[in-house]
């Protein structure tokens, strides 16, 4: 299965939709599951509840937009690392993050880009450049 993904700031958001989330099977590529969480003043439950309830063995596509780790706490970064996320850990206030991970999966996961908001080398005044990630994604075959 083939996918692309990216995050992007063209200019400032007039909504706040802070992290975008995707399940897939990994069997068959279908959609199971897709949500929006907002980490800048909504909660981080919905986001953990979102991230438990998926079944071992599915796909999980994550594009963050505006601000994705304010809520962000231990029992969120620690579901997103047992998917395979090595950026989660330190991702900060408005930085750029891109990442496909598998529920079940011990090892890193070879999805994910970051990019660190940092005045001075943010394309977008307040945020850092688009990121861009294609790659095809193997099927489980088990």
């Amino acid at each position: 299965m083939t996918t692309t993904a990216s995050s992007s700031r063209a200019e400032p958001p007039t909504c706040l939709v802070q992290r975008s989330a995707s399940r897939m099977s990994c069997r068959t590529g279908a959609v199971i599951k897709t949500g929006t969480f907002n980490m800048f003043s909504g909660e981080v439950e919905p986001l953990i509840d979102f991230l438990k309830e998926i079944d071992k063995g599915s796909v999980v596509l994550v594009a963050s937009y505006d601000d994705p780790s304010s809520k962000l706490n231990d029992e969120a970064r620690k579901l997103f690392v047992e998917m395979g996320s090595s950026s989660i850990q330190t991702l900060g206030f408005r930085d750029n993050w891109v990442f496909v991970g598998g529920k079940g999966e011990s090892m890193k996961s070879k999805y994910e880009k970051y990019i660190k908001n940092d005045a001075s080398t943010n394309k977008y005044e307040n945020w850092p450049e688009l990121i861009n990630m294609d790659g095809c994604i193997p099927k489980r075959l088990d």
